[in-house]
């Protein structure tokens, strides 16, 4: 049974085996997340990135897929990148959504991690509203089959916090 644990702060700074990084499809860093992430952890995560930019994934990674690098110089094994879907009102893309949780846990089982710090994946530059981000995220780390232990969303303000709050419940 995995834990699911709820941390108000700065995803950089958490120690954990995995980090995950709402990453976008190129893999070489952005706004937000991704670019803290790339920031605090040092080059060794973009060297990692831009070998697998350079190997299987020459046109990126796709939305709701997850890969894992180095940490660098975070405080943790590794990082899984994951490319979160932009919200529409138009169409829906939950499942997007929901596929990059199942993918990050997917890829730390295979990495052996055996606690995971996830951001609110989506619900920043990407527009997702952070209720129903938070329903999906909480939903599918409970509806998946992991071998990891605790899962940790770690969430940058009160109100990001108070809709993860409302749905652990």
């Amino acid at each position: 049974m995995t834990t699911i644990r709820l941390v108000q702060g700065d995803i950089t700074r958490e120690t954990a085996d995995a980090i995950v990084n709402a990453a976008n499809s190129s893999l070489l860093g952005g706004g937000g997340v991704d670019g803290a992430i790339h920031r605090r952890g040092g080059p060794a995560i973009l060297d990692d990135c831009r070998r697998l930019r350079a190997s299987q994934y020459g046109k990126g990674l796709s939305t709701g897929r997850a890969v894992a690098t180095t940490a660098g110089e975070l405080d943790a094994r590794w990082v899984i990148h994951t490319v979160g879907p932009r919200y529409s009102r138009e169409e829906d893309r939950s499942e997007l959504l929901a596929s990059c949780y199942r993918e990050s846990l997917r890829v730390a089982d295979e990495l052996g991690a055996r606690t995971v710090a996830f951001p609110a994946v989506s619900a920043g530059i990407y527009g997702w509203p952070m209720e129903d981000a938070a329903r999906i995220a909480v939903a599918t780390v409970r509806a998946t089959r992991t071998s990891v232990e605790e899962v940790r969303f770690v969430l940058f303000d009160e109100q990001a916090y108070e809709a993860f709050a409302r749905q652990v419940r």
